[in-house]
């Protein structure tokens, strides 16, 4: 079971997740993987910038801060005797951060490293308040450090999994505290080398950590506990008659989550597909509520299961200055700069004849996508053989998912006419050879409109 930022937000939250976590683990062996408190993540990074912008007063600041959100969370969730110890960990914790940060102060940098296992501090807080709130209520848990069971290669900020080495550790660390029926209350988003080098899984990296775990483990499901009733056909927030899918492939719950819905990150999934684990998304705020089930395979009507979007995103365009440019080899050596980045492409379009082509990226990742094009492309632009790099801020993605579109005619054109039909423009379109998405850019200003047409359009409201 993973239990998100939101579900970790405060004292009531946590007993929340606690009492979830324990009801299972009464009849079955449980594993909680949880993330940091809400919004503690982002604060860790603004210490650690002002650490390296070298301005003691905002550190001071923030780590107070820091300390705050936790004591009382702390007094909040446990009974009195048990303060004075836990008040003592959560300082020692908080004190490991703040030692870092001091380093990076004195350095006048945030080594990669150095940033993966500062963050992790986040995550070890919440871990060792729910396992102190479960030892109070009289469940046997421990808090174990991600570090001491994720085995990943050494990419700090978005580290990759070593499954055996990670199987083997799993085995050795969880294994007996489950045998011995204790619950695990296991860090997201963090790992380390086989060296022991602090490592973080990047974006999403608590879902992730979540499915490596369970995947080492052979696990029979892995729960993913947010805010949310679980994977809708649409954003409640934009459309009226949006309901909650029982069920969806492995296939859709990544392309959604991929394309802008927030209820998982793409990554999650992959190493559970293999093993053929099952993964319900669920509400830990309505824990009744079935929410949804992601499976290798569902017997679905055909057509479209849901639409989703993102409108931070920026369309990013090359074109060569004259026909004589290959726009093959220009394409394949922006693809390997972004690929250097790290960058996620979220579609990609080209043209024939003109040799030019177009993709959307995250605002996030544009200052970085631009500086890594114009370096790999420099002599290509210093001698004008192709044109300066366009950037449109002002679009937004639509993607319409679904198994059950392959081979449906007249499709496409029923989703483009959709939105046609309420004056907004399509700038680009792309469509993998799967037909499982189809991904529109449209202006910004439009976005929201496109994505009740072709909702209503595709009568995704209808059970």
């Amino acid at each position: 079971m993973k239990f998100g930022g939101t579900s970790m937000g405060s004292a009531e939250r946590i007993k929340v997740a606690g009492h979830i976590a324990a009801e299972y683990h009464a009849n079955r062996p449980v594993i909680a993987v949880v993330s940091a408190m809400a919004k503690i993540t982002d604060l860790l990074f603004t210490c650690l910038r002002t650490a390296e912008a070298g301005d003691q007063e905002d550190l001071d600041a923030n780590l107070t801060i820091l300390n705050r959100r936790h004591f009382d969370t702390c007094r909040e969730l446990l009974p009195a005797s048990r303060h004075e110890a836990a008040l003592a960990g959560i300082h020692g914790l908080i004190s490991e951060f703040s030692r870092i940060a001091k380093g990076v102060m004195m350095l006048g940098e945030r080594p990669p490293r150095s940033i993966d296992e500062a963050v992790a501090i986040g995550e070890r807080l919440s871990a060792f308040l729910m396992a102190e709130y479960l030892e109070s209520e009289g469940v046997r848990a421990r808090a174990v450090n991600g570090a001491e069971v994720i085995v990943t290669d050494a990419v700090f900020g978005n580290a990759t999994p070593l499954m055996q080495p990670t199987r083997d550790r799993a085995a050795a660390v969880l294994g007996p505290l489950l045998g011995a029926r204790t619950l695990p209350v296991v860090t997201g988003f963090n790992g380390a080398t086989l060296d022991g080098r602090p490592t973080t899984l990047g974006r999403g990296g608590s879902d992730f950590s979540a499915s490596i775990l369970a995947a080492a483990l052979d696990a029979g499901e892995l729960w993913i506990w947010t805010d949310v009733d679980g994977i809708m056909t649409g954003d409640p927030r934009l459309v009226s008659d949006a309901r909650v899918l029982p069920a969806v492939t492995y296939n859709e719950a990544a392309e959604l989550a991929y394309n802008g819905a927030k209820v998982l990150h793409p990554r999650t999934l992959a190493p559970l597909v293999e093993r053929q684990i099952p993964v319900w998304s669920k509400n830990s705020f309505a824990p009744e509520k079935p929410g949804t089930r992601i499976v290798s395979h569902i017997d679905a009507a055909r057509g479209p299961h849901a639409v989703t979007s993102m409108s931070d995103v920026a369309l990013v365009a090359i074109e060569p200055a004259n026909s004589a440019m290959s726009g093959t080899r220009i394409m394949a050596r922006s693809l390997d700069a972004l690929d250097r980045a790290g960058v996620e492409l979220l579609a990609i379009t080209s043209s024939s004849y003109r040799q030019n082509f177009c993709f959307l990226v995250r605002h996030s990742e544009l200052n970085r996508v631009v500086e890594y094009l114009e370096e790999c492309l420099a002599l290509e632009f210093a001698h004008g053989y192709l044109k300066p790099i366009e950037v449109d801020k002002n679009v937004g993605l639509l993607a319409v998912v679904g198994e059950g579109m392959r081979g449906t005619p007249g499709l496409a054109g029923r989703i483009f006419t959709a939105i046609s039909r309420h004056n907004i423009n399509i700038i680009a379109i792309a469509q993998g050879s799967s037909e499982l998405t189809i991904a529109i850019v449209v202006h910004r200003e439009g976005l929201d409109r496109a994505v009740r047409a072709v909702h209503e359009e595709c009568a995704l409201g209808k059970g």
